[in-house]
């Protein structure tokens, strides 16, 4: 099962976690106190800079009959819808850049450029995943509804497309995100409230439909007057830079959540939740992978996947120097720190999601202790002497290394049985020969 008490599983104390959670919010003071023109300036020349790449799109899609400029303009538009989704639309509506008091780049009044209502995603996202993150049966994150992503969800026929679903939700993510809100599965189950149902399914139809008529419609119709355009060529460049922005998004996403380490947790865990334990359970079920500037910017510093979830409030341009402090706090309290090459990452989600397709008596491993989920029972092979203190500096071992200690003696068990099947095998044939 899942993890069910989270500082018992990371080997904390108390007084451990009352001092992590401190440590924590000094590095978000520290962050507050500092931010001022500089950041407003970042985000302001990201917002127009995103607009002139958007326009620049649309221009060169003037001359779409053209297949260089058809693929020039769908890509170029492309780029420019990733960066409104990523490092503008979803930082904006994470209140980052609420206190310029800016009423352009304020959480409660930015839409974003997808067929998802704003209001809706802030409650799916800022309220619901943020707060109950990757705990099953609370947070829709997990699996969004039609992907079996841990061994802690039941397994069903329907799993089998697990690979085929993921795929359709890749090229589609935006109606994902557009249709989470609903709830069909209360929908169609007859256990939502069906006043409410109604006004979320006509403000999503007002949203979804303004969507597709400015990309399929109208500006289709616009660049149709061009001798160098025609509206199908339009149209279809538009479907593609749409499904950029939604193949991309989704990565990104899924590398933040889904791959080795980014640990799941059950409803008991947040029962009387510190502080403490809430920025904790932030930290173990989120992942990031590495970055240089440009990947940074372009995943809406979302490589800061760990980072984002102790300050989704704090501004995107400031997470790498607080992945430095975080880092150093894991460090700290010897728990892990989950990163790696972006494609790595991502090719552990794709793995994951294809594993769990099958049900769990044809999988290896167990929901104790499984690559994507973990709980408490994987110690229970340790003994005491394994969860003291380091002896070459004399500090606490935690979680990483109990971690450790659990491959190591896996690894040491493993060997054994070979060597004495491999002596078995040996020996065998000389009793055989006696007893002739």
């Amino acid at each position: 099962m899942a993890i069910c008490d989270v500082p018992e599983f990371a080997h904390l104390t108390e007084a451990d976690v009352e001092n992590l959670g401190a440590e924590l919010d000094a590095i978000r003071r520290d962050v507050e106190e500092s931010l001022g023109e500089r950041d407003a300036r970042y985000i302001r020349r990201t917002i127009a800079a995103q607009r002139a790449l958007e326009v620049t799109g649309r221009v060169i899609l003037a001359a779409s009959s053209k297949r260089k400029a058809w693929w020039a303009g769908a890509t170029t538009l492309g780029v420019a819808k990733i960066i409104e989704n990523m490092e503008i639309g979803h930082n904006v509506m994470h209140g980052q850049w609420d206190w310029m008091n800016d009423p352009e780049i304020h959480s409660s009044s930015w839409e974003w450029d997808m067929t998802g209502v704003s209001k809706h995603w802030r409650f799916t996202h800022n309220f619901m995943h943020h707060k109950y993150t990757n705990i099953l049966g609370m947070d829709d994150d997990v699996g969004y509804g039609v992907i079996r992503v841990t061994r802690d969800q039941k397994w069903t026929p329907a799993n089998l497309f697990n690979l085929g679903f993921n795929t359709v939700l890749c090229a589609l993510f935006e109606w994902g995100v557009g249709l989470q809100h609903l709830e069909l599965g209360k929908i169609f189950g007859g256990r939502d409230d069906r006043d409410a149902t109604l006004v979320r399914v006509k403000e999503f139809a007002a949203k979804a439909g303004h969507q597709v008529a400015k990309d399929y419609v109208a500006f289709p119709a616009l660049t149709a007057l061009s001798p160098g355009a025609t509206f199908r060529s339009t149209a279809t460049a538009n479907a593609l830079a749409n499904v950029i922005r939604n193949v991309w998004s989704n990565a990104v996403i899924f590398c933040g959540h889904f791959p080795d380490g980014a640990e799941k947790f059950t409803k008991t865990d947040m029962i009387g939740e510190s502080k403490g334990q809430w920025y904790l359970r932030q930290m173990l079920g989120s992942a990031n992978f590495d970055n240089g500037p440009a990947l940074r910017f372009m995943s809406g510093n979302l490589c800061h996947q760990i980072e984002h979830h102790l300050y989704p409030d704090l501004p995107s341009n400031r997470l790498y120097e607080v992945s430095i402090r975080v880092r150093q706090v894991c460090e700290k309290y010897d728990l892990p720190y989950t990163t790696g090459p972006f494609l790595v990452q991502y090719g552990k989600a794709w793995r994951t999601i294809a594993k769990l397709s099958l049900p769990n008596k044809y999988l290896r491993d167990t929901a104790d202790d499984a690559p994507e989920t973990h709980s408490e029972a994987m110690f229970a092979i340790l003994g005491d002497e394994d969860l003291t203190v380091d002896p070459v500096t004399g500090g606490r071992w935690g979680l990483k290394h109990a971690m450790d200690r659990v491959r190591t003696v896996r690894r040491e068990r493993r060997r054994a049985r070979k060597r004495a099947a491999k002596k078995g095998a040996e020996v065998t044939p000389i009793n055989r020969g006696a007893a002739a």
